[in-house]
């Protein structure tokens, strides 16, 4: 059996990260990629990229204008509350939307340009040894990230179960025409129906929008309930591509075991539970992954504690607000203060797509603004 220093399992972003990381950290590392998926390839997602993703790849050497050429840069931000409170504003820095089928091919180009290899492969089982990890009996690892998304086959190898109901999104993405208003601005349109709901529009840049709706597995949704959503939200936006994924949110995630297996991104339940963002999650747990796994038998804590250390007061304050957020009329009053504070808005932004924080001033313009 072929030995490789890290294996990485899955091709997306985090998998792409990582790889790039991990030659970073140590050029001499002979590292793998395995997809069960030739790239390019689709991938079922809001298409959004928030620029502290984009910074996360930079510091791996990666050019962030290269990765998005040729798609829209989105300087503006719609927000609409359950009660309909709306506010527009230009974040502090624009967005880029650019569709997965062609971010994640590049993200891998970027990942096999920096030395990591690639095989197509669908990896079926893992046997954790103490010197070493096996793939399906036809190669070793010295360490392995699953990097394999929402429905991980690393994660069930450690026993580690799928996110609860209540911590589970379903989203339903399409792409069509943009619609009126929103030619060269995001939009996210929340719901009392259904709570805790939204819609969304992110456009391409070339006449098309990602639009999608989701909410929680808990409220029991099917098919028939996501397109109307969709509908009731964003009327007669004529969605086609329409497809179906499922987000487990950060406030599931399990927690990262010691030793030789490592889990990044939407496999490790990095979906923030506000917005379900999960690009700038995915890159950034990449990453620290490829650093860790440097550390062999010991990456497991290791990346453990980079994890903590770089995300950990920023998931707390995530899943607080994501448990207000189950009262609309806070979610109202949020937006409300929103509307009158660039700052507030500019930390409402930051908390929902990047690693932002519930700040003092947030809360408390919040609070005045609660009916």
């Amino acid at each position: 059996m072929q030995h490789w220093d890290v294996v990485v399992v899955g091709g997306g972003p985090a998998g792409a990260a990582c790889a790039t990381a991990a030659r970073r950290a140590d050029p001499a590392a002979r590292v793998l990629v395995l997809d069960r998926a030739d790239f390019p390839r689709d991938k079922v997602c809001g298409d959004g990229v928030a620029p502290e993703a984009l910074d996360v790849l930079a510091g791996l050497g990666v050019d962030p204008a290269g990765l998005t050429a040729g798609y829209a840069v989105l300087p503006r931000l719609r927000l609409r509350s359950p009660g309909g409170t709306t506010v527009e504003r230009t974040m502090q820095r624009p967005a880029r939307v650019v569709p997965r089928a062609v971010l994640d091919a590049r993200l891998l180009a970027a990942g096999l340009a920096a030395g990591a290899e690639f095989r197509r492969h669908a990896v079926r089982r893992i046997a954790v040894h103490p010197t070493h990890v096996e793939v399906d009996g036809v190669l070793t690892a010295g360490v392995l990230v699953g990097a394999d998304g929402a429905e991980s086959v690393v994660r069930r190898a450690l026993g580690l179960g799928p996110n609860r109901p209540d911590r589970l999104a379903i989203a339903l993405r399409g792409y069509a025409p943009v619609p009126a208003g929103l030619e060269d601005v995001q939009l996210i349109a929340t719901t009392e129906q259904r709570w805790p709901a939204y819609a969304w529009s992110f456009p391409l840049g070339d006449g098309r929008a990602n639009v999608g709706y989701g909410e929680l597995v808990s409220g029991g949704v099917n098919r028939a309930g996501l397109l109307a959503g969709l509908e009731r939200l964003l009327p007669g936006v004529g969605a086609a591509e329409l497809k179906a994924h499922r987000l487990p949110l950060s406030t599931g995630r399990p927690r990262q075991p010691d030793g030789r297996v490592l889990l990044a991104g939407d496999a490790a339940s990095l979906i923030n539970p506000l917005t379900g963002e999960g690009i700038f999650y995915a890159v950034l747990s990449g990453a620290l992954a490829g650093a860790a796994a440097a550390a062999g038998g010991g990456a497991g804590a290791a990346y453990r504690a980079a994890l903590r250390r770089r995300l950990g007061r920023h998931l707390a304050h995530s899943s607080t607000a994501s448990w207000a957020s189950r009262w609309p009329a806070v979610m109202d009053a949020v937006f409300r203060a929103a509307a009158g504070d660039q700052r507030v808005f500019d930390d409402v932004v930051h908390l929902g797509l990047a690693d932002g924080r519930l700040t003092a001033r947030t809360l408390g313009a919040a609070v005045r603004r609660l009916r």
